[in-house]
Protein backbone atom coordinates (compact mmCIF):
# COMPACT_ATOMS: atom_id res chain seq x y z
CA UNK A 1 0.00 0.00 0.00
CA UNK A 2 3.05 2.44 0.66
CA UNK A 3 4.32 1.71 -2.54
CA UNK A 4 1.15 1.95 -4.15
CA UNK A 5 0.79 5.52 -2.37
CA UNK A 6 4.41 6.70 -3.17
CA UNK A 7 4.30 5.51 -7.06
CA UNK A 8 0.70 7.74 -6.78
CA UNK A 9 2.39 10.71 -5.54
CA UNK A 10 5.26 10.74 -8.30
CA UNK A 11 2.58 10.53 -10.70
CA UNK A 12 0.64 13.41 -9.38
CA UNK A 13 3.76 15.67 -9.23
CA UNK A 14 5.17 14.06 -12.83
CA UNK A 15 1.70 15.49 -13.84
CA UNK A 16 1.72 18.57 -12.24
CA UNK A 17 5.21 19.69 -13.33
CA UNK A 18 3.81 18.63 -16.84
CA UNK A 19 0.82 20.52 -16.86
CA UNK A 20 2.86 23.49 -15.57
CA UNK A 21 5.35 23.17 -18.59
CA UNK A 22 2.80 23.00 -20.93
CA UNK A 23 1.28 26.08 -20.06
CA UNK A 24 4.24 27.88 -19.30
CA UNK A 25 5.27 27.13 -23.06
CA UNK A 26 1.78 28.15 -24.56
CA UNK A 27 1.64 31.09 -22.45
CA UNK A 28 5.37 32.78 -21.88
CA UNK A 29 7.33 31.39 -25.12
CA UNK A 30 4.32 31.83 -27.89
CA UNK A 31 3.51 35.36 -26.26
CA UNK A 32 7.23 36.61 -26.56
CA UNK A 33 7.29 35.60 -30.10
CA UNK A 34 3.47 36.15 -30.88
CA UNK A 35 2.44 38.73 -33.87
CA UNK A 36 1.09 41.37 -32.03
CA UNK A 37 1.51 41.71 -27.87
CA UNK A 38 -1.40 44.31 -27.59
CA UNK A 39 -1.98 47.74 -29.37
CA UNK A 40 0.52 49.40 -27.07
CA UNK A 41 3.36 46.80 -28.30
CA UNK A 42 5.99 47.66 -30.76
CA UNK A 43 8.42 45.70 -32.88
CA UNK A 44 12.30 46.00 -31.78
CA UNK A 45 15.17 45.02 -33.95
CA UNK A 46 18.71 45.23 -31.80
CA UNK A 47 21.58 45.11 -33.87
CA UNK A 48 25.18 44.62 -32.66
CA UNK A 49 28.36 45.09 -34.84
CA UNK A 50 31.75 43.29 -34.31
CA UNK A 51 34.29 44.93 -36.35
CA UNK A 52 37.31 43.52 -37.91
CA UNK A 53 40.64 43.98 -35.85
CA UNK A 54 42.46 46.54 -37.53
CA UNK A 55 39.35 48.50 -38.85
CA UNK A 56 39.78 52.35 -38.56
CA UNK A 57 38.39 54.36 -36.78
CA UNK A 58 37.63 56.47 -40.09
CA UNK A 59 36.04 53.14 -41.43
CA UNK A 60 34.02 52.90 -38.68
CA UNK A 61 32.65 56.26 -38.47
CA UNK A 62 31.28 55.60 -42.39
CA UNK A 63 29.48 52.48 -41.23
CA UNK A 64 27.92 54.75 -38.40
CA UNK A 65 27.38 58.12 -40.82
CA UNK A 66 25.79 55.26 -43.10
CA UNK A 67 23.25 53.76 -40.34
CA UNK A 68 22.39 56.92 -38.53
CA UNK A 69 20.52 57.52 -42.50
CA UNK A 70 18.47 54.88 -43.08
CA UNK A 71 15.84 56.40 -41.01
CA UNK A 72 15.61 59.18 -43.42
CA UNK A 73 15.88 56.89 -45.81
CA UNK A 74 13.09 54.05 -44.58
CA UNK A 75 9.77 55.76 -43.33
CA UNK A 76 9.17 52.47 -41.98
CA UNK A 77 11.34 52.50 -39.43
CA UNK A 78 9.57 54.50 -36.57
CA UNK A 79 12.35 54.85 -33.84
CA UNK A 80 16.12 54.57 -33.71
CA UNK A 81 18.57 54.48 -31.33
CA UNK A 82 22.33 54.04 -31.14
CA UNK A 83 25.72 53.80 -28.64
CA UNK A 84 29.24 52.25 -27.99
CA UNK A 85 29.34 49.62 -25.63
CA UNK A 86 30.30 50.76 -22.46
CA UNK A 87 29.73 47.83 -19.72
CA UNK A 88 31.93 47.41 -17.09
CA UNK A 89 31.08 43.70 -17.09
CA UNK A 90 33.68 42.20 -19.84
CA UNK A 91 30.87 39.91 -21.69
CA UNK A 92 30.42 41.85 -25.15
CA UNK A 93 32.63 39.36 -26.94
CA UNK A 94 34.41 42.14 -29.01
CA UNK A 95 30.86 43.85 -30.06
CA UNK A 96 30.99 47.35 -30.06
CA UNK A 97 28.14 48.92 -31.75
CA UNK A 98 24.30 48.56 -30.62
CA UNK A 99 21.81 49.89 -33.25
CA UNK A 100 18.10 49.95 -32.16
CA UNK A 101 15.54 50.62 -34.45
CA UNK A 102 11.88 50.31 -33.76
CA UNK A 103 9.13 49.15 -35.94
CA UNK A 104 5.33 49.32 -35.68
CA UNK A 105 4.35 46.16 -37.35
CA UNK A 106 6.04 42.84 -39.08
CA UNK A 107 5.20 44.24 -42.02
CA UNK A 108 7.08 47.19 -41.76
CA UNK A 109 10.23 45.62 -41.04
CA UNK A 110 9.49 43.30 -43.89
CA UNK A 111 9.78 46.18 -46.24
CA UNK A 112 12.94 47.39 -44.17
CA UNK A 113 15.03 44.46 -44.13
CA UNK A 114 15.34 44.01 -48.31
CA UNK A 115 14.99 47.70 -49.17
CA UNK A 116 17.18 48.78 -51.67
CA UNK A 117 18.98 51.86 -48.63
CA UNK A 118 19.33 49.19 -46.23
CA UNK A 119 21.22 46.66 -48.86
CA UNK A 120 23.58 50.24 -49.86
CA UNK A 121 23.99 49.90 -46.16
CA UNK A 122 25.22 46.89 -46.11
CA UNK A 123 27.71 47.16 -49.10
CA UNK A 124 29.49 49.92 -46.72
CA UNK A 125 29.30 48.28 -43.58
CA UNK A 126 30.54 44.31 -45.42
CA UNK A 127 34.00 44.93 -45.82
CA UNK A 128 34.45 45.76 -42.14
CA UNK A 129 32.60 43.52 -40.41
CA UNK A 130 33.79 40.53 -38.52
CA UNK A 131 30.58 39.69 -36.77
CA UNK A 132 26.86 40.83 -36.01
CA UNK A 133 24.11 39.91 -33.75
CA UNK A 134 20.39 40.65 -34.51
CA UNK A 135 17.43 39.90 -32.31
CA UNK A 136 13.96 40.72 -32.55
CA UNK A 137 10.87 41.17 -30.38
CA UNK A 138 7.42 42.96 -29.72
CA UNK A 139 7.07 44.91 -26.13
CA UNK A 140 4.99 43.67 -23.54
Amino acid sequence: MKRALKILGIVVVLAFVSYSFTNFNENNLTMSTKKEQSNDSILRHVVLFKFKDGTSPEDIKKVEDAFHALPSKIPQIAGYEWGINNSPEGLDKGFTHIFFLTFKSEEDRAIYLPHPDHKAFGAVLGPHLDDVHVMDYWTK
